[in-house]
């Protein structure tokens, strides 16, 4: 599969859009696919690290955005032979996507904050934790949405830490400064004033420099003067290794978020442009970072959290566990899964086919999403408990679930990869088993909710061979209870759960 990435960096712009669509290449790369980016503005550190990645560089003459730009990607994607165009960048708006699906161009749309005002890509992704389908109520029938960190796109570096744990040390004492690729504020210059400030003898800072940022001889004389323990890394090659090492981290709220939730890397965040606010306001919420503001936010508060979480064991620890539960580092293979699902030569691999659905034990990183699938409101209202599940109640029943040996839970996943739901068996104080079943809102009226009872029964029987399982639907819920018809369940009768009428299902192996 060949991509054309359609995006642009700057001093203004920053590099970030060229990064995550960087991490999507290295994966198609990594699959044995081409990929070229076509771009109207790019730094020469940007292009320097594309081609460095294997990346065809391409320019666009002409205004970003413009009638003129879709003919001159369209051009390219023929003469690139690209089976995608990845279109990634605020100056792109719905009369662009339409123009380019109205030449039969099959697009992905990378996007933060639903800033165009009609979406009609193939795909829209948004990988932030803030995104929502609210965000593209205004789309074509057929634009299907990737949205929140499971799409996450990190670049292959961080690859290998994916199973990594963090070990939060009892004392702090290594910062790590990121403030993006370019900086134009430069906001590194206020967040080394505010290291001096904090005073923090024993703290030894690494401020990475972006390739593209303009201020690094006066960065360089700021670090040198402070009388800190200072080191400047310019244009790094090694930035997973250097979060590894870090301790805490004063961050950009750009993409860089999901490489530190990966890493579980405690973080202060600045958003230093208007489409990151959400998403800081959103970790912060969650308790994954600590949001100090906007590109506005003076050196005296920068100092007084940083001192904070310096001398707070408990406060890093947390951060770092949540954290770490957003963001598994799959993110830039489910979207490649999605891409190939799409494709008409491959229509026996697509995303919906449920032949090839598979179970896998649930993972501790599987936390967030089933917190997010049980909190949909087609899932409460099925509940006989509808209320809304805060994350910290989820959080202790899980890990209490996962440790448990009377609880076997699997994550339901189609041939790519990609989660499609999840089914729990407890274990009754009889011996006897109950179910929990739900598919994701995205996957659901294609049949798949009795594959997915059907294949737990078969796993639960490797581990009970003579198990026995019961459902209880309510009366009303009559999708469920054609599923668990489909999947050979008997009707037992009507009984009453918390209040509430329930359809008692079970199951047992023929004699």
């Amino acid at each position: 599969m060949n991509l054309l990435f359609r995006t642009d960096a700057s001093v203004k712009i920053g590099t970030g859009h060229v990064m995550r669509c960087l991490a999507l290449a290295q994966t198609v790369q990594d699959a044995g696919g081409r990929t070229v980016f076509a771009m109207v503005e790019a730094t020469p550190a940007i292009e320097s690290k594309l081609t460095a990645e294997s990346c065809k560089v391409l320019p666009v003459a002409c205004t970003a955005g413009t009638a003129d730009d879709v003919q001159q990607t369209l051009r390219l994607a023929r003469e690139e032979q690209a089976g995608w165009v990845v279109i990634d960048g605020y100056q792109f708006g719905a009369g662009y996507q339409e123009a380019l699906r109205s030449a039969g161009c099959k697009v992905l749309f990378l996007d933060d904050y639903g800033h165009a005002s009609h979406y009609s890509a193939r795909f829209v992704l948004n990988q932030n934790v803030s995104a929502s389908e609210r965000l593209y109520e205004t789309r074509e029938p057929d634009t299907r949405l990737l949205l929140g960190p499971r799409f996450a796109l990190l670049r292959r570096e961080f690859f290998p830490w994916r199973d990594w744990k963090r070990e939060v040390s009892p004392v702090c004492r290594r910062l790590l400064v990121m403030m993006g690729g370019s900086d134009p504020d430069n906001l590194t210059a206020r967040v080394l004033d505010a290291v001096v400030q904090a005073g923090i003898g024993h703290l030894e800072t690494t401020v990475v420099v972006g390739g593209s940022n303009p201020h690094l001889a006066m960065l360089q004389r700021l670090a040198a003067e402070s009388g800190r323990k200072i080191a400047l890394r310019n244009d790094v090659a090694d930035i997973a290794e250097l979060m590894g090492a870090a301790d805490i981290a004063v961050s950009a709220a750009g993409s860089t978020c999901w490489e530190l939730c990966l890493l579980g890397l405690p973080a202060l965040l600045i958003d230093v442009a208007a489409n990151q606010s959400a998403v800081a306001k959103e970790l912060d919420r969650r308790g994954c970072a600590i949001h100090l503001g906007d590109q506005t936010v003076d050196a005296g508060k920068i100092a007084s959290e940083l001192t904070r979480l310096v001398a707070s064991f408990e406060l890093r620890r947390s951060l770092s566990q949540k954290a770490r539960e957003l963001v598994d580092g799959q993110g830039a293979e489910r979207v490649l899964a999605v891409l190939r699902g799409d494709n008409e030569d491959l229509a026996d691999e697509t995303p919906l086919h449920h032949e090839s659905l598979q179970l896998r034990p649930v993972r501790s990183t599987d936390s967030r999403l089933l917190w997010e699938w049980a909190n949909d409101p087609e899932v409460r209202a099925a509940s006989f408990s509808s209320e809304p599940i805060p994350w910290e109640t989820h959080s202790a029943w899980f890990a209490e679930k996962l440790d448990s040996s009377r609880t076997l839970m699997w994550i339901a996943q189609n041939g790519n990869g990609m989660p499609c739901g999840q089914i729990r068996f407890d274990n009754r104080p009889d011996r006897d088993w109950e179910v929990d079943v739900s598919v994701a809102k995205t996957m659901r009226g294609r049949g798949l909710a009795s594959r997915l009872i059907a294949l737990g029964v078969e796993s639960l029987l490797r581990e009970d061979r003579g198990a026995r399982v019961h459902a209880f639907v309510k009366p009303e819920n009559a999708a469920s209870l054609r599923v668990f018809e489909k999947a050979d369940f008997e009707r037992l009768g009507t009984e009453e759960i918390r209040g509430d009428a329930a359809v008692h299902f079970v199951w047992q192996k023929p004699a």
